[in-house]
């Protein structure tokens, strides 16, 4: 029996999915997209309200042109759907000036994002905790800050974006088929042929991509890639929201409050970063910050978040430093971040595989350039040089293999 083809099967519908469906759908490729779930959701990496988004990046320099194409992206489907999918709010990113605080694993992140928005000329201000406090007396500061504060940065809404993205893949001829989980993937014939098998059917492909978030991991498990999965691990990650109530609500709202990445000290647990109140009829200060300790799976993550964690936050990081919040917590949600040893993103082929693309978006800094890079994977995959000069090189799995990590 023959089966369905495609020039392309993308394999999870999450960030990188979805805008990889998207745009191989807008290059005019037979394209399918498979989901266990229905995206969006709340199963996996991509939800919670808001995503920062901004366009100096301190995780490094090759990170820059995905971004400026993520936010062109995003307006560009802003204006075929109507709908609003990224709000610029400015973005503060502050820490001690006289430490070298550490974030997503690179140190003195703060002078790292000005010394990168000076050699790309995007627009910011270096600023003292004068500086600050004037600008945004919200902010309950030591006296030694130094911040950045750029003009573009924002939010993105994640649901929203994804939904986006495969509501004009499916109407520009993408195939979606959501609720089923797939089970393996293995090439065919002469090996210039892959097929895909899920629990219901099985499709074959002439490219594959993988991007599965946080059950990558256990995919490549099933691949019997042991070498590959002991570069990735999960680890959970909470939201919270404190009510501002109604005497606060317009202070911390979008154009009065930006978004913002607090350093305040030297270990990794010594951050949390946050968001306007972006509902106008709940307001709240979203914050959260990141642990990378204790990993977990899917299928073990606790997704309740105790009463007694959202204390623990408010008592640790927002009470001292948002003296207007009082603590009552409108909700609180756990995601997953999928993380490499480096923090960076693994974006290959896999070997003997070479027309199974492996995305993996990692590391708890991944949604903002997620529409860029879906724009540079389809390129790769049609086998086309990318339009935008986007380029994936630096994201190759070779590092991991060659430096001191598993």
């Amino acid at each position: 029996m023959t089966l369905p083809h495609y020039d392309a099967i993308v394999i999870g519908l999450g960030a990188l999915g979805a805008a990889t469906l998207y745009q191989l759908s807008q290059r005019g490729a037979r394209v399918l997209g498979i989901d266990q779930f229905a995206p969006p959701h709340d199963q996996g990496s991509s939800h919670g309200d808001s995503r920062i988004t901004r366009l100096a990046v301190g995780e490094g320099d090759e990170y820059v042109p995905l971004v400026h194409r993520s936010h062109a992206i995003w307006r560009e489907l802003e204006a075929r759907t109507g709908h609003e999918l990224m709000t610029t709010t400015g973005g503060l990113i502050l820490a001690p000036r006289d430490r070298v605080a550490e974030h997503h694993g690179k140190s003195d992140f703060v002078r790292r994002t000005i010394a990168c928005a000076e050699r790309f000329g995007i627009a910011h201000e270096v600023l003292d905790a004068a500086g600050i406090r004037a600008r945004y007396p919200q902010f309950h500061l030591q006296g030694d800050e130094i911040g950045y504060l750029e003009r573009d940065a924002g939010f993105v809404r994640p649901e929203e974006a994804i939904a986006a993205q495969l509501a004009v893949a499916r109407a520009d001829g993408a195939q979606t088929r959501t609720g089923e989980r797939v089970l393996s993937v293995e090439p065919v014939g002469n090996g210039d042929t892959v097929r895909v098998r899920t629990d219901t059917a099985s499709f074959t492909a002439d490219q594959v991509v993988v991007a599965a978030g946080a059950w990558l991991p256990e995919f490549l498990g099933r691949q019997a890639r042991t070498d590959w999965q002991a570069h990735f691990s999960v680890h959970r990650q909470v939201m919270h929201w404190f009510d501002t109530g109604p005497s606060a609500a317009a202070d911390f709202a979008p154009g009065r409050f930006p978004i913002f990445i607090w350093m305040f000290g030297d270990a990794q647990e010594d951050y949390m970063y946050g968001f306007p109140a972006s509902d106008a009829s709940q307001p709240a200060l979203k914050v959260a910050t990141e642990q990378y300790v204790d990993a977990t799976t899917p299928d073990a993550l606790n997704r309740d978040v105790s009463a007694e964690e959202t204390a623990a936050m408010y008592r640790n990081r927002v009470a001292g430093r948002f003296p207007q919040i009082q603590g009552h917590a409108l909700k609180a949600r756990a995601c997953m971040y999928t993380v490499t040893p480096d923090r960076r993103f693994v974006i290959d082929a896999l070997d003997g595989l070479p027309h199974v693309l492996i995305v993996s978006a990692c590391s708890g800094h991944g949604f903002k350039h997620s529409a860029g890079l879906g724009d540079a994977i389809a390129d790769r995959v049609l086998g086309r040089e990318s339009a935008h000069g986007l380029d994936l090189r630096p994201f190759a799995r070779e590092r991991l293999v060659a430096s001191q990590y598993p």
